[in-house]
């Protein structure tokens, strides 16, 4: 725009009001040229580098900056500018979706604002601040330069992604330890502790929460959950929420009510989908959810869903780490008792109640604070992505507050009830004759909840956190908080039933013999088994003296991962006498031949074994676990390993077991090691022979990496090994 000035002054002279004239029309329109996000040092700053540094991803609650570059430089003044960031459908200053704010000298407050700006020529340097209480999520930013007469003009500045941030303490999932955030955040693998309570086996575990469009994926399913379907604009105004944020991503990892990740099954038909036993982490999982728009993965178990709920809260910001409750209970009707039955031949029954005690069951915990509880219940809370029961009608459970479980504090939300079961129900195992239940041949009150197991921080070591869900097993401080949570559950008038009348009348462990099974050697797969049975007589005054006559009925059945057995496999019988104050042994032999092609893919046996006196009728129960190791794996690495370097690796699996290995394939996974999945069939393994593997790999970051193996075959499904590997810069010394 051009205009012709009248009565410009002489030079070297100025009148009243003219210099203030010629500045406003010598001044052209602001406008924007160019803008640098500056997301390599954002991301840096904000401890998201290991999701890449072309887009600018932040944690809130931090400054992050900004350059701007414009066509004059900027004038502080006079130039009126107003930052925009805008986030979900219908973004809203009242649903703490949009955010507002001008350009100001200092920042001040917990609020959206633009400050500590510099200039330079045309360019302005400027740091922005995002709430510590801010939705999270995906951001567009925008910039209006007011153009005077109510007149603005609107440019793009970008994108950028908002994230928890655990290192503000400000933010309600603050964890004030950089040794614990490079482990619950910053690492991306780890280990899952299945099996048995005495037989725990580490199972690694690629999380792959920075691979580059895992933080997609996180929400994408948050976009897919029934809370988002049914009132989009209000589920985005949560999304602040760090309890709300973790009992969506709760209900979304399984697909019992929605679009959700992964199907889970509890049977033995895989042929639709992947076993759970063959996948080596989430990346996989979750890029083929997406791939395929929200259709559930198949198929998962609890290890399975709760390692994949950990990469998407450890994508989002929330420490997180997956925990392992060994002999789990499933206490459906509350009653804070699981019932198993067994008959006089010793084998396990099934039963028509859905009460169950899992071998193991797998959930997460995440740390945060819970503003909805009373004080003293922050930290460590329970999250289950598996899908057991509903909660507030949708399955999912969580969070549940560590510390309230331990208290007995059952009342708090949410689905505390449930937890407290799983860690702390009684068992009650009885004998089943005629129809009926006849008598208890066991009331264990520390059956359940047993080596509650996390990785070890720092290490690949597995820790062992039951202290923190309960208190010593017997303690009076146990019972004490038992008896408490008891009357939450029940209410203070307990009917009156069989099992409690038994429980009064007392005599459950009055027994005049002690029976113990023990293994002679180790259990492995393909070998028959070697037990020992140890019998002692118990001194007594209401036990019949001098000597007695014992049947004893003995019972192999492979054991399901939900707690329940299958047909029985193998079957003995020994009859003996025994003097009084005298105590024997009998060995047993449970022949390969029994439980070939007998067993689940996880490998385990329950020998059972009920004890009846002639002369009183009186029974004893003996139970002893198996797990049968499968072979092992070994993996061998070149020393150096750095980026862009081949890196030699070399795999070697023995086949030590007395029958071939058929069909067997391999697959590797490990983030940073590679990109995705390598995957190979192998064929047939004889044996007594080796298989050797060897290759090169490119490894893409530096740092501490894992590289997984898993080879699975018709024999055995989980033959798997790991690697830890750290990983230089190239050319690095």
């Amino acid at each position: 725009m051009t205009e012709k000035h009248q009565g410009m002054p002489e030079p070297g002279k100025s009148h009243p009001g003219v210099t203030r004239s010629l500045l406003l029309f010598q001044v052209a329109a602001l406008e924007l040229r160019s803008v640098d996000l500056q997301s390599p040092r954002n991301n840096k700053e904000h401890h998201t580098q290991e999701m890449g540094l072309k887009r600018l991803i932040l944690r809130r609650g931090q400054l992050f900056h900004l350059q701007l570059s414009f066509n004059r430089p900027f004038q502080s003044q006079s130039d009126n500018v107003t930052f925009v960031a805008e986030t979900g459908p219908e973004p809203s200053e009242l649903l703490g979706t949009r955010g507002t704010f001008l350009l100001t000298k200092v920042h001040h407050g917990d609020v959206w604002s633009a400050s500590d700006f510099t200039t330079d020529s045309s360019s302005l340097q400027v740091s922005l601040f995002t709430p510590t209480n801010a939705v999270i999520g995906p951001y567009s930013l925008t910039l209006e330069i007011s153009q005077g007469q109510g007149h603005s003009v609107t440019y793009p500045l970008g994108t950028f992604i908002l994230l928890f941030n655990p290192w503000n303490a400000e933010d309600d999932v603050y964890l004030p330890s950089e040794i614990l955030l490079q482990e619950y955040i910053m690492r991306d693998y780890g280990f899952v502790y299945k099996g048995h309570e005495r037989f725990i086996t580490s199972w690694p575990w690629n999380y792959g929460q920075f691979e580059e469009d895992i933080i997609d994926i996180c929400f994408e399913i948050l976009n897919k959950s029934l809370y988002y379907l049914k009132n989009p604009s209000k589920d985005y105004s949560q999304r602040n929420n760090v309890v709300y944020v973790c009992r969506v991503v709760s209900a979304m990892i399984n697909s019992n009510d929605d679009s959700g990740v992964l199907q889970g099954n509890w049977g033995e038909d895989y042929s639709r989908g992947i076993s759970p036993l063959e996948w080596n982490g989430s990346v996989a999982i979750l890029r083929q959810w997406s791939a395929r728009g929200g259709q559930p993965v198949k198929y998962g178990q609890c290890w399975v869903f709760a390692s994949v709920m950990c990469t998407v809260m450890r994508c989002l910001g929330v420490p997180t780490r997956v925990v392992s409750n060994f002999r789990s209970a499933h206490n459906v009707d509350r009653n804070l008792t699981i019932d198993t039955y067994y008959d006089r031949n010793a084998e396990m029954l099934p039963t028509q109640k859905r009460d169950k005690i899992w071998n193991f069951h797998v959930w997460n915990e995440c740390w945060m604070v819970r503003k909805d509880l009373p004080p003293g219940y922050n930290g460590w809370q329970v999250l289950d992505p598996t899908p057991q029961q509903t909660s507030s009608g949708l399955f999912c459970c969580g969070p549940a507050s560590v510390k309230a479980i331990r208290e007995g504090e059952i009342h708090l939300p949410y689905d505390t009830p449930f937890v407290y079961a799983e860690v702390n129900a009684d068992e009650v195992i009885w004998l089943f004759g005629d129809g009926q239940a006849q008598e208890i041949l066991a009331h264990n009150t520390n059956s359940i909840g047993k080596e509650i197991s996390t990785k070890v921080v720092g290490s690949d070591q597995r820790q062992n956190i039951t202290s923190s869900y309960k208190y010593p097993e017997g303690s009076m401080e146990e019972r004490s908080v038992f008896m408490k949570a008891s009357r939450k559950t029940l209410g203070p008038k307990r009917a009156s039933s069989t099992f409690l009348d038994l429980l009064r009348s007392g005599g459950i462990g009055d027994q005049p013999v002690r029976l113990q099974l023990h293994l002679t050697r180790t259990p492995e797969w393909g070998q028959d088994l070697l037990l020992m049975l140890h019998i002692r007589r118990v001194p007594g005054r209401t036990h019949p003296q001098g000597s007695i006559g014992l049947v004893v009925r003995f019972c192999a059945q492979a054991l399901l991962h939900g707690g329940g057995t299958r047909e029985p496999l193998w079957r003995h019988m020994v009859q003996l006498n025994l003097d009084s104050g005298k105590e024997t042994q009998w060995p047993l032999l449970l022949p390969y031949s029994s439980y070939r092609n007998k067993l689940t893919d996880e490998k385990l046996i329950r020998v059972s074994g009920i004890a009846e006196v002639e002369e009183t009728g009186r029974c004893m129960l003996v139970l002893k676990d198996i797990s049968l190791e499968p072979p092992h794996l070994t993996i061998e690495v070149s020393e150096r390993a750095e980026v862009g370097k081949a890196l030699r690796v070399h795999i070697t699996l023995t086949n030590t077991l007395t029958v071939a290995l058929s069909s067997c394939t391999m697959v590797l996974e490990g983030s940073g090691l590679i990109d995705g999945q390598i995957a190979n069939d192998l064929g047939t393994l004889m044996a007594g022979h080796s298989v050797h593997i060897k290759m090169e790999l490119y490894p893409i970051k530096t740092g501490p990496r894992q590289l997984q193996v898993l080879i699975s075959c018709n024999e055995a499904k989980e033959i798997k090994g790991y690697k830890d590997i750290l990983i230089t810069a190239a050319g690095a010394s």
